[in-house]
């Protein structure tokens, strides 16, 4: 009797291993969506300090703030982002992108005739 006890008991333990590897395929794969989103919120956080940086840079060479924004915009696309909007006015600019679903914000500022970060 212990033999078929042990027999049907075993047969258990399938949808249980099942319900296991299924569950940690899900947080594996959960994992990696949130790593690539921290990935891209890094890489949006670079472009749009690059953006903002090459933006003050041409308010600092006697640009007019639309050339500044085209420089913030050119920057952001070599940095894998898409420039939202770039606020250039006298020696202050500010530059929003975005790179998938991460979004940042960046400002630089003329100090010295050179673009500097706050």
């Amino acid at each position: 009797m212990s033999g078929e006890r042990g027999a049907a008991e075993r047969g258990n333990v399938t949808p249980i291993v099942a319900a296991a590897l299924a569950l940690a395929l899900m947080l594996a794969l959960a994992l990696g969506r949130l790593g690539g989103a921290v990935a891209d919120k890094a890489r949006a956080e670079t472009a749009a300090d690059a953006a903002a940086l090459a933006a003050a840079d041409a308010l600092a060479l006697g640009r007019t703030p639309g050339e500044a924004a085209r420089a913030a915009a050119e920057t952001a696309a070599a940095n894998g982002a898409r420039l939202v909007v770039c606020r250039c006015a006298g020696r202050d600019a500010v530059a929003t992108v975005a790179r998938g679903a991460a979004s940042a914000v960046a400002h630089a500022t003329v100090a010295g005739g050179s673009a500097i970060r706050p």
